[in-house]
């Protein structure tokens, strides 16, 4: 059985609508969907489940367990709450333990626009499928100033094979104990300097595929430039048609809203005139089953930043009660 994951919490329960609202149009409402816990805030994003057959939570107690101590081996520091809001992004690593013998996962902030079939027809010739242009840039994967990068991964690899952890086919069973424990024992001989110190979990994921030896594809940069699109909200120049995006009269396979931040969402959700990129696609998605609900804005959306926000000297201030 193939199927789609993504992994959520209360914070993103908006952004986990409007991914399920866009499977359903997009796929159907028979692609079956599981959702990796982020943490214990379930309470919201289990009652919407309750209303879709389709969707369900992932509640193998076991494998949980062994992805927390596989992260906990291979990079603890992670999993600090303090320092990265993403300590418990390495759930989806459970995936790999099933329930899809095929699977695509998703970030809970993105959204389908297109067919996925070619990513699950590329999984028949290849463990590794994504589409993304992370690999332009390594530095927010790798430590590009470790003198033992280039010992562990040749130039060429890393201009090519480096992938966005938002989006990814992949197929159950790639992380087996032995190679867990192979992975673990390299990062533990010293390979773990080479991996970026922050973004969560999208080091350490690309770090096991590059290491393990797993044949990998990228349609961004395997495609000619005149098939592939983009998939990321940072690109300004997405044309809508009838709720779906275009890249140059290409249709986007997914839209991906990395640097939105949920409390942003939120806020939009809740009433507050906010903008950000793409926010009436994505609005349409998260209220299609609640139109009664999509906030009405009649105003120009105000920007979010620090004028929106408390900077950081008044929180400073505040928190020592020197200001209202």
């Amino acid at each position: 059985m193939n199927g789609i994951c993504t992994l959520a919490n209360d914070t993103v329960c908006d952004q986990l609508i409007a991914l399920l609202n866009s499977i359903e149009v997009i796929l159907g409402s028979n692609i079956p969907v599981c959702i990796y816990p982020f943490d214990n805030q379930l309470t919201r994003i289990s009652a919407e489940i309750a209303k879709r057959p389709n969707v369900f939570m992932y509640e193998d107690k076991t494998s949980i367990q062994r992805w927390d101590s596989f992260m906990q081996s291979a990079a603890p520091e992670r999993l600090n709450s303090k320092k990265f809001r993403l300590y418990g992004a390495h759930r989806r690593f459970c995936a790999f333990d099933g329930p899809f013998e095929k699977f695509i996962y998703m970030d809970a902030d993105t959204l389908v626009m297109n067919s996925l079939e070619a990513i699950f027809q590329k999984l028949d010739r290849y463990d590794w499928i994504v589409y993304d242009f992370q690999f332009l840039d390594p530095t927010k994967v790798y430590n590009i100033q470790s003198t033992k990068l280039l010992k562990v991964f040749d130039q060429k690899r890393i201009d090519s094979e480096i992938f966005c952890s938002g989006f990814y086919g992949a197929k159950k069973g790639l992380f087996d104990k032995a190679t867990r424990d192979l992975i673990l024992a390299k990062l533990k001989a010293g390979e773990s300097e080479i991996l970026y110190s922050g973004a969560g979990e999208q080091p350490l994921l690309n770090y096991m595929v590059m290491s393990s030896g797993i044949s990998s594809y990228n349609f961004a940069y395997s495609l000619p430039d005149r098939q592939k699109t983009g998939c990321s909200v940072t690109s300004s120049h997405f044309q809508e048609q009838d709720r779906i995006l275009y890249d140059n009269g290409k249709r986007l396979t997914y839209l991906h809203y990395i640097g939105v931040q949920p409390q942003l969402i939120s806020r939009v959700c809740s009433g507050e005139n906010f903008d950000f990129p793409y926010r009436d696609l994505f609005l349409y998605y998260r209220y299609l089953h609640e139109p009664e609900k999509l906030p009405i804005f009649t105003e120009p959306a105000k920007l979010y930043n620090s004028n929106s926000q408390p900077n950081l000297l008044k929180r400073i201030l505040r928190k020592l009660h020197l200001t209202p």
